[in-house]
């Protein structure tokens, strides 16, 4: 069986994994809150995690893998966007979930076994809430139920690796009254009329943020699980809050045994915010006409532990990439996957070469094919050259990536008329030494975002990124 080795940020170093029970593998990674559109630093977990899916998946079997990614449905967020819209929290967070499943799919994300809602666990969230009231670990005031820092003050801070007294004199946390000390954190809060509430010991009231993850993890995955992920944003305070409340409430469990973190997203080498103009969600980049598919290719073109840069430059290069692998082993069916590239995912997820070796493989397939990214029928017979194209689809499709439910953007029309046309009058011109003709039909053709190649061999056309097939019409 392939070794994976995972960097697990609770021991900060490469581990081999070793799952708890191979015929079940168990992954929870946090998912969105649903408030809006998701930008598009929210969609790099998804692939990040998506493509761990589908290693684990393959190595260990699709019914042996459980993957949970959980909606938080009650926030503070969500309370306001219905407070200034007018409109019902319920129906806020069925859209923008639905959102959120619509924008993923077009990333070529699969959905997880498991994605539960914060407001399906409320009763779950309650009981863990009393048991850790009982065992100490967290005490009502005001409303209120806070976890008691001080009751796993050894353990608090492990995995982001701070000490409480740092966290104390550092934080920005809510100082009040009914607080024991103030790292202490939220689990229930009351509710004023109008904001969503439920019935408790402690009065009407809502879950705070972290319990929510507990709960769920427990109830689906069990006091001890595989894998937790998530932003490495949310290392502090988010996974060390359910550490403490889950290893306190569940002290014969370990909760989970490897932590993934991935780094943050910058665009054109900056800090993505509204104030500097480059904040876009998914969708955005989508109704631009940037498919999902160059999205995807671009987030995995970069390490899940390195940050991302996403540029103008990337996405054409994405696009560029996939137009001529999809041209090239159009309608081939994915074969038997390279050692090379289950070795580079089994190696921390090291998506960035597996790319490198698609693109080394292409080059091979592209030259065997007599240098074009068009297989002819000659080529399509060679035994050789059509098991080294079953191994590229095999390669690209656990990446996620050349599935026939995301190529819909690469469909263009038949270039090769265009191509004999361009070829005959460059002929005719090296004949009268006139290339005005030439000129102008390379000029339109290059203007419709059409790459045009010109060799001793004959003229290549490669739709390029910004195709537009509409403006091939006049040339036709």
């Amino acid at each position: 069986m392939t070794t994976i080795k995972l960097h697990n940020t609770k021991t900060r170093k490469k581990e081999v994994f070793a799952p708890l029970d191979q015929d079940d593998v168990r992954m929870y990674v946090c998912g969105p809150t649903v408030y809006d559109r998701a930008h598009l630093g929210n969609a790099r977990p998804v692939v990040v995690f998506d493509v761990l899916y589908r290693l684990l998946r393959h190595v260990y079997g699709p019914d042996h893998v459980t993957y949970v990614r959980n909606f938080t449905d009650v926030d503070d967020k969500i309370n306001a966007r219905a407070a200034e819209s007018g409109r019902a929290i319920g129906e806020i967070t069925a859209e923008t979930t639905q959102w959120f499943l619509d924008d993923m799919a077009e990333l070529g994300a699969l959905e997880p076994n498991h994605m539960p809602r914060a407001t399906q666990y409320i009763p779950q969230m309650v009981a863990m809430i009393e048991d850790l009231i009982a065992k100490g670990h967290a005490y009502a005031a005001e409303g209120h139920v806070l976890f008691a820092v001080d009751s796993w003050r050894e353990s608090y801070g492990k995995l982001s690796g701070r000490s409480v007294d740092d966290m104390i004199a550092g934080a920005r946390v809510e100082v009040a009254p009914y607080k024991r000390n103030p790292m202490d954190f939220v689990l229930w809060k009351p509710s004023d009329e109008g904001q969503p509430g439920w019935d408790s010991p402690w009065g009407r009231g809502r879950p705070g943020w972290h319990i929510e993850c507990s709960a769920m993890a427990y109830e689906l995955l069990g006091e001890s699980f595989d894998i937790h992920g998530g932003g490495n944003d949310l290392m502090f305070p988010h996974h060390e809050n359910e550490i403490a409340q889950s290893c306190c409430a569940h002290p014969e469990g370990e909760f989970a045994r490897y932590w993934l973190h991935n780094e943050m997203l910058q665009v054109e080498g900056k800090k993505m915010s509204k104030s500097l103009g480059n904040f876009f969600t998914v969708r955005d980049l989508l109704d631009q006409g940037v498919p999902g598919e160059v999205i995807r290719f671009a987030f995995l073109s970069t390490h899940y532990r390195k940050p991302m840069d996403w540029t103008a430059e990337k996405a054409r290069s994405a696009e560029r990439a996939l137009r001529r692998w999809r041209s090239l082993v159009e309608g081939i069916k994915p074969g038997q996957l390279p050692k090379e590239v289950e070795d580079f995912l089994a190696d921390d997820l090291n998506t960035a070469g597996a790319l490198n070796f698609l693109g080394h493989l292409g080059q091979v397939l592209f030259q065997k094919a007599g240098s074009t990214w068009n297989a002819g029928p000659e080529t399509l017979k060679d035994p050789e050259w059509s098991r080294l194209a079953g191994e590229f689809v095999a390669s690209a499709q656990l990446l996620g990536l050349l599935y026939p439910t995301l190529g819909q953007w690469t469909e263009v029309p038949d270039l090769h008329p265009l191509a004999r046309r361009l070829s005959e009058c460059r002929t005719a011109a090296r004949a009268s030494k006139d290339f005005s003709e030439v000129d102008a039909l390379k000029a339109a053709l290059v203007d419709a975002g059409v790459e045009v190649r010109m060799s001793k061999e004959g003229v290549e056309l490669v739709p390029g990124p910004g195709f537009d097939a509409a403006k091939l019409e006049g040339l036709k």
